[in-house]
This record gives structure tokens, C-alpha cells and sequence, in this order.
């Protein structure tokens, strides 16, 4: 009997033991919750003030508090670390907040950030400026990034779409109100697609007018038809769609100065024109010429684009441009477009200088981070924008079949725009839901 009980104690031990190597490697967030997170908590607990002293991220104390601690408490006077504010764990890593002293700034830890991580035993540290004096760390216990799940909050709302994962645990997000012109850079197969994909699945829900300029015959955006307001497919006709996007952003103005305001979304709610995203598939499309007589076609594509990108934020037209290369040599005004281009997503490039030209002026300690993607990590990217800050994100696998599903699910929220009308795209027979809630409820006349 008793041998029994010990061969059941072994047996139980070696399954739990290959559960916890199962669920390591197969279920990360379970493994990090119960075995990850309370082992890197007791590391950071023990060895918070060692490890700061011996990453140069402590400070000498106030003559007040040296005096204290000489006179009153009779210890010997240390140097002071960072002190911790809170601690909190998460389904990923451990987040930190520290008040810093007097001495320190946020650019010291961040220049320490991988000694924490080798110190404390995680997978990452990054290090985030909360307000004055204070940073949080946000540890991750592993590679988020390998298999990426988007947190449940992260819910497409007021033009704010999440879009990708960052490294950090957190969304990722395309909000339109404060980064309203964004670019796209990445080579074939680099998940660039799969970005926009993305990118059309949260705007599809959102009320907003979708247009898009897809010059290779449509084989990228005509599967999102039941829910585009406008879609150009070469570039005549996209010529024509900047022509009127123009002219809708000038009678916008117009409507501006009407009320008095300087801003879209400073108007009353019932006047209040529909936001326009304009997504463009691949800008190089809209640059090249094949012959001298293309030449006015595309300056009138350029002057249109760049006065957009300059002026519509106000007006409530924003630009999503993807493309694989966007650099002086496609002309005259790429330059100069690029600049009004605030947020960047550049992904796996085929040489140095796409990278630069996507991240050199804006974030250029980011280039190499880009130069170093595998062909095999699909969707992985390097996100940035004027402020200088960047990250690594990667985007969640989405088929196209889910993004037209969503399409067609949401093709009640195309808006009435009939100087889009012309350019809308033709719908199939069955693609769109049969029965649709109307809009607004019929109220009966009085007899």
C-alpha cells in the first residue's frame, strides 16, 4: 500500500511538472500567472535596492535626511533608490511605479532597462514617463509578441481603433484625433496587408466614411465594398476622388467658419459633417509615370494629396497611406508628404534606407530595430511618430474573410455622402445583410 501512495505522489508530481512545461509553452498567460508573476514578484521584492544600486540608479540623500539617519537612527548613510510607488501584476509581466529622486530622470532608467530585465528574470522591461518625476515599468514575463492576443478592453470607439499589440502588453491604437495622418511601410509579405486588414475591421464599426485608392485593380480593397463610401481601382479615377475629397474638406471650411470654430469636432452634433478616412493602398501607384502625358495626372494627384495631408485634419478627412518605399525618388512632393505623415508603422523592409525613410526623422535609435525583423514573424512591426517614442508591435492574424465579414455586418453605417456617390463601389447581390435596422425610428403622422 504504501508503495502505492508513492507511486501515485511521483505520478502526480511528473504530471504537474508536465503541465507547467505544457502550459509554458502552449498557454503563457496561465503559466505566468501562477508560477512567473509570484517568482519575479519575490525577485524584484528581495533585490529592488541591490539591483538599483549596482545599475548606477541611485542618488545620494538630502543633508536633512543623512543627518537624521547618522544622528537619530545611528546606520550608516546609503544611497537612495527610486522609491516604489506601487506594484501591480497583470496577465503578461508586473508594472512598477516609481517616484524618482532628486538627481534622476526617466532617461537613466531607461538606459538601464535591460540590466532590470536581466536582474529581475523577465522577458522585457520598458520603461514609460507617467508625469513629472514619475515612470512606470511595465515588465513582461514573455514573448507577448510570439502569439499575439489583444487585451478585451481594446474595442474600436471614437475614432480610436486598436490595431496592434506592443511589446509591452498593451494596444496599440490608430486614434485619429491625435495622430491623424499616418504612413505604412513594409515589403512583400511583411504583414502590411494584415495591418490594414486590421485597421478597415475596427473603422468598418466605427460611423465614419471609408474611401479607398487601391490602384491594382482593387484585389486589396474591393472585398471591403459593402462598407466603402468610395473606392478608386486606377489612377484616373483616383485623381477624381481627390478632386472631390478636396472640395468636400473646402466646404467643410466653409461650415467652420459658419459656426465660428477651428475644429470638426467643435461643431453641434446635428450639423456635424461624417468623418473620412481615405486609405491608399500603395502610394508609389499614384507617383509613377509611364509616359510624358501622365505628367499632369500626377501633379494633380500630388498637389491633391499633399493639400489633404497639410489642411483636412481640421476638417475631419484623414490619410492611412501604405506603400513598400516612400522616398525622393518618386518625384517631386513625395518629400514633402511624407512630412505631414505624423504616425509611422514601418514592418520587415528590404534594405537600410526604406527604414530610414520611414523612421529616420522622426525616431532614427528605432532604423535598426526594423533592419533585424525574420522573414518568419509576419505582422511584426516598429510603430513611432513625431514625439520621438516607438515600440514594437505586431498585429493579431486576421483573415480577409473576417474583415469582409465585418464589412458586410456593418454596411448600414455607410454614410449619406452624394458627393461620393459616383465613386462608389458596386456591391454583389447577397453581400450585404438582408434586413437592416433602420437608422432612425418612423414616427406616425397624427391624423
Amino acid at each position: 500500500m504504501a508503495d502505492l501512495s508513492l507511486w501515485l505522489e511521483a505520478s502526480g508530481a511528473l504530471a504537474g511538472a508536465g503541465g507547467l512545461g505544457y502550459a509554458k509553452f502552449r498557454a503563457p498567460r496561465v503559466y505566468w500567472s501562477f508560477v512567473g508573476l509570484p517568482a519575479a514578484w519575490g525577485r524584484f521584492t528581495l533585490s529592488y535596492r541591490s539591483t538599483m544600486d549596482v545599475c548606477g540608479l541611485t542618488v545620494q540623500p538630502s543633508g536633512l535626511r543623512a543627518f537624521m539617519v547618522r544622528n537619530v537612527a545611528r546606520r550608516e548613510v546609503q544611497p537612495v533608490p527610486p522609491r516604489v510607488r506601487r506594484v501591480r501584476g497583470t496577465s503578461t509581466g508586473l508594472r512598477v511605479t516609481l517616484r524618482l529622486p532628486a538627481g534622476l530622470e526617466p532617461a537613466d532608467v531607461v538606459a538601464s532597462s535591460e540590466r532590470l530585465r536581466h536582474a529581475w528574470g523577465v522577458h522585457s522591461v520598458t520603461v514609460i514617463e507617467t508625469k513629472p518625476g514619475f515612470v512606470e515599468l511595465r515588465m513582461t514575463g514573455y514573448d507577448v509578441l510570439r502569439r499575439v492576443r489583444m487585451p478585451r478592453k481594446a474595442q474600436p470607439h471614437d475614432m480610436i481603433v486598436p490595431v496592434a499589440l506592443r511589446e509591452d502588453g498593451t494596444a496599440f491604437v490608430r486614434d485619429y484625433r491625435k495622430v491623424p495622418m499616418a504612413l505604412t511601410l513594409g515589403a512583400n509579405q511583411s504583414g502590411k496587408s494584415m495591418f490594414q486588414r486590421n485597421l478597415v475591421k475596427g473603422l468598418a464599426q466605427l460611423p465614419v466614411a471609408l474611401a479607398g485608392i487601391d490602384c491594382k485593380r482593387g484585389v486589396e480593397q474591393s472585398a471591403y465594398a459593402p462598407r466603402l463610401s468610395a473606392l478608386a481601382t486606377d489612377p484616373d479615377r483616383a485623381a477624381a476622388l481627390l478632386d472631390v475629397l478636396v472640395a468636400e474638406m473646402e466646404s467643410r471650411f466653409d461650415l467652420l467658419s459658419l459656426y465660428g470654430v477651428s475644429d470638426l469636432w467643435e461643431l453641434p452634433e446635428k450639423v456635424r459633417p461624417v468623418p473620412i478616412v481615405l486609405l491608399v493602398d500603395e502610394i508609389a501607384e499614384l507617383f509613377l509615370i509611364s509616359s510624358k502625358k501622365d505628367e499632369e495626372r500626377r501633379e494633380r494627384l500630388v498637389t491633391a494629396l499633399i493639400r489633404l495631408a497639410q489642411m483636412a485634419r481640421a476638417a475631419g478627412i484623414y490619410l492611412e497611406i501604405c506603400g513598400q518605399r516612400f522616398g525622393s525618388e518618386l518625384g517631386k512632393g513625395a518629400t514633402m508628404l511624407r512630412a505631414q505623415l505624423t504616425g509611422r508603422v514601418v514592418h520587415r523592409v528590404n534594405d537600410k534606407q526604406t527604414a530610414e525613410m520611414g523612421l529616420g526623422d522622426v525616431a532614427p535609435e528605432a532604423v535598426p530595430m526594423v533592419t533585424t525583423i525574420p522573414p518568419d514573424k509576419a505582422g511584426l512591426a516598429v510603430a513611432a511618430d513625431s514625439s520621438g517614442g516607438w515600440s514594437r508591435i505586431r498585429t493579431p492574424m486576421t483573415t480577409q474573410a473576417e474583415a469582409t465579414a465585418v464589412c458586410r455586418e456593418f454596411a448600414h453605417l455607410v454614410p449619406d455622402l452624394p458627393a461620393l456617390d459616383p465613386f462608389r463601389p458596386h456591391v454583389p447581390a447577397g453581400s450585404t445583410p438582408q434586413s437592416v435596422p433602420p437608422l432612425v425610428k418612423p414616427v406616425p403622422v397624427p391624423e
